[in-house]
């Protein structure tokens, strides 16, 4: 497509997106009297108009029900979770018997590691990226001495080469080949938090099952972004939070994948919790724990009714947009602001995040040079809210469900003046 940097060519552009009017559904941080030009969806998501009155159904069923609610309640709060879940099936190409929320993030890492990491003294070492989200590094490292082992010796990180800022497919496969004796589990962040590099979950995943160990993925930054077939690409588990691309508020319930093969199997070891037991027994009040045979078998506590609320209202707007047009809609919206990027003069910086739209989402990491820092001050102060992660970049994203072309070229606009005045 061919891309011009104006703001009629960005107006013209929203007028034909089908998705704009799903911008009318959220409520957009207020600056210097307007709305905040918002592209930090990436790190929290923006607050969907329906949340309120979604949880002011929640406090009068309570009010009204008080314990009846778990099932006379307009959402009876026994099936919290399959509110969820259910849609999430489509973003995440999954049946709603592998996918279950509940949670935090990390909180469901350590409980899938307990279940897929299980090292002996041949297989007990764990791939992971080097430059991982350092949550991701703490569960890997503190699990791995929770079972006995060295970090230095159990961990294996893979690297950019010298010089390249992302992780090569190639040299990923054949360190899974190289240490395919002793490989026990494969974990990586579906997109780098840092690059925003999407990784090539199925061949990741293949070959981490050729050799003989688990795959598992944090969807933390893919999750709402780019839509995957879990399923089909027999990925062994999954987690991700929900309060970046899904618009779950902050510290919102995370989410577990957990495939089929392993899901039904009810010896498959876990860490047992009444709300994953067999629903038919679960109030018997009987020892034994019996998983139910699907990923809420994984479930600990009873669901967290207003840490998911929020959520489900959210994932409504994502099943009437649908996650094939928002995808579609992320891909050109992102191309458009890297092509007005690439307009600028005046400014050191370089974007270190995969040209190709089939290895990122709806992110641009823009790697400054020099007063990265001042850069992004000045961006807050012009009214855009985007995020500086250390060393030296800055991210931006723009959601699909909420973000426009005229977002991105405002923002271009206000980079330019600051280059201008640099």
């Amino acid at each position: 497509m061919e891309y011009v940097a104006s703001l009629a060519f960005a107006k013209e552009k929203d007028q034909q997106d089908p998705l704009n009017k799903f911008r009318e559904h959220f409520y957009f941080p207020q600056r210097n009297g307007k709305d905040a030009i918002y592209l930090c969806g990436n790190s929290l998501g923006l607050q969907p108009k329906n949340v309120k009155a979604a949880i002011e159904q929640e406090l009068t069923d309570w009010q009204q029900c008080a314990v009846e609610g778990y099932w006379a309640a307009k959402n009876p709060w026994l099936y919290y979770q399959q509110y969820c879940s259910k849609p999430l099936g489509a973003i995440l190409g999954a049946s709603q018997q592998e996918l279950t929320v509940m949670n935090t993030l990390t909180v469901n890492l350590h409980l899938m590691m307990l279940s897929f990491y299980r090292p002996n003294k041949q297989r007990f070492k764990v791939l992971m990226e080097a430059g991982a989200f350092p949550s991701d590094q703490y569960a890997v490292e503190t699990q791995v001495k929770f079972h006995g082992f060295d970090p230095e010796s159990a961990i294996i990180e893979v690297s950019p080469r010298p010089g390249e800022h992302l992780i090569r497919l190639e040299d990923i496969l054949e360190i899974i080949t190289k240490e395919s004796d002793s490989l026990a589990l494969v974990l990586f962040g579906g997109i780098n938090y840092y690059t925003g590099q999407f990784f090539d979950i199925p061949a990741i995943t293949a070959a981490a099952h050729k050799a003989g160990a688990y795959a598992g993925f944090d969807l933390a930054h893919v999750a709402g972004n780019i839509p995957v077939e879990l399923h089909n690409w027999e990925v062994d588990f999954a987690v991700w939070c929900s309060y970046k691309y899904l618009n779950g508020g902050p510290g919102a319930v995370g989410g577990a994948f957990v495939h089929e093969k392993h899901a039904s199997n009810r010896d498959f070891v876990r860490l047992g919790g009444w709300w994953g037991n067999e629903e038919s027994a679960r109030f018997k009040m009987e020892k034994g724990f019996v998983p139910k045979k699907e990923a809420e078998g994984w479930q600990q506590s009873t669901a967290q009714v207003f840490n998911m609320v929020s959520l489900k209202a959210s994932l409504e707007l994502f099943e009437a947009a649908g996650i094939g047009a928002l995808r579609s809609k992320s891909e050109g919206v992102t191309n458009y602001l890297e092509f007005l990027l690439q307009q600028l003069n005046g400014i050191n910086f370089q974007i270190i995040t995969p040209k190709n739209c089939n290895e990122r989402g709806a992110q641009l990491s823009l790697l400054f040079l020099d007063k990265g820092k001042e850069i992004h001050q000045r961006m807050t102060d012009a009214g855009i809210i985007v995020d500086w992660r250390e060393p030296g970049v800055i991210r931006v994203s723009p959601a699909p469900l909420y973000n426009s072309y005229q977002d991105v070229f405002h923002f271009y606009e206000i980079i330019a003046n600051i280059a201008s005045n640099a």
